[in-house]
């Protein structure tokens, strides 16, 4: 089972500032201006910004696999010796994220759409 990372998500203090240095980096505008979340897609890559990352101790960015099944792509992860840093939730939209972490502390999450 082959995944790619199709979605960064960046905690970001300031989203206004965040929306306006992105887009300008991106050069698109985002399609998703949310108070809660800035989303911009550049080809198939989706980069978003999140104001509350760092309250959900987000430290810097996160990348998504995008997965059929995130509650068995987390099982599989944890069986391979990742820890789970969030367990499955709903992200809203009807879209369910996890996020794991390996023996090094990095973080890699897996998005179910």
């Amino acid at each position: 089972m082959s995944h790619s990372i199709k979605t960064i998500i960046i905690p970001v203090r300031d989203l206004n500032a965040a929306k306006a240095l992105y887009g300008t980096a991106l050069g698109v505008q985002p399609y998703a201006d949310e108070p809660y979340y800035v989303g911009f897609r550049v080809g198939d890559q989706e980069i978003g910004l999140d104001p509350n990352g760092h309250n959900h101790g987000m430290t810097g960015p996160v990348g998504y696999c995008h997965v059929g099944d995130v509650t068995a792509t987390l099982r599989l992860a944890v069986e391979a010796g990742w820890r789970t840093r969030q367990d499955v939730k709903d992200v809203g939209g009807g879209q369910l994220a996890a996020i794991v972490e390996d023996p090094n502390g990095n973080v890699l999450g897996f998005l179910q759409r």
